[in-house]
């Protein structure tokens, strides 16, 4: 499909035969996760219950937090996914799991997006989700919290997903000299993951480009 996109066009048998003489493959993300109906959450409803579909931008975002080790360390990711495109919307890196780090986030989503009001933004039951500090953020910000079932991850399956992408593509393709490469590379990564890297569902397009496309029609 990025060939196609530059104007290449070659047959996939074609492609086949040059990846088998050459020896490459296509690495295939095992599946990991195994659906279990957990207990709702006690500080937030689950509104979103799976509904990952959103009809326009900044509709429905998702959060996580995911550990990196490397280097005798451990590098922390918490990043707000919009379900409509996929895009990052905002992130933090910490080396430690911190409330600081998951407000941050917040607080710098919401000086992108001027107008959060009605934002449903989705997590797992971690605590700095249940933590007062943040449900006050959100309220704040007008922004509706939603929870997963306890121990359920597939409630949350688009950042899981996302955070699958990450690793496969860059944390355990690459070798990195300190922690502060690899969060460099994490950098980069997030930007041509939301600028330049193509979805199927996107039709083709970045996730960027399918946000800025859609705005163009609307």
């Amino acid at each position: 499909m990025q060939l196609h996109k530059q104007g290449i066009k070659v047959n996939h048998k074609v492609v086949m035969r040059l990846m088998k003489e050459e020896n490459l493959t296509c690495k295939v993300r095992a599946k990991k996760y195994k659906s279990y109906r957990g207990q709702e959450g006690k500080i937030a409803k689950n509104i979103l219950n799976r509904n990952f579909k959103a009809s326009k931008p900044n509709e429905k975002w998702a959060t996580d937090v995911t550990e990196f080790a490397l280097c005798n360390e451990k590098i922390y990711l918490s990043p707000i996914i919009d379900l409509y495109n996929g895009e990052i919307i905002s992130y933090k890196i910490s080396k430690r799991p911190i409330l600081k780090q998951v407000l941050d986030m917040v607080e710098d989503a919401t000086r992108k997006i001027k107008e959060t009001k009605g934002i449903i933004l989705h997590s797992d039951q971690g605590w700095q989700y249940q933590n007062r500090r943040y449900q006050e953020l959100l309220k704040e910000k007008g922004i509706i919290q939603s929870m997963s079932r306890k121990g359920n991850c597939l409630d949350n399956a688009v950042i899981e997903n996302f955070f699958g992408l990450l690793k496969s593509e860059l944390f355990y393709l690459k070798k990195f000299k300190s922690v502060e490469n690899f969060i460099k590379e994490l950098k980069s990564y997030i930007k041509y993951y939301n600028t330049k890297r193509i979805k199927i569902k996107l039709k083709g397009l970045s996730p960027v480009e399918y946000r800025t496309k859609s705005q163009l029609v609307a």
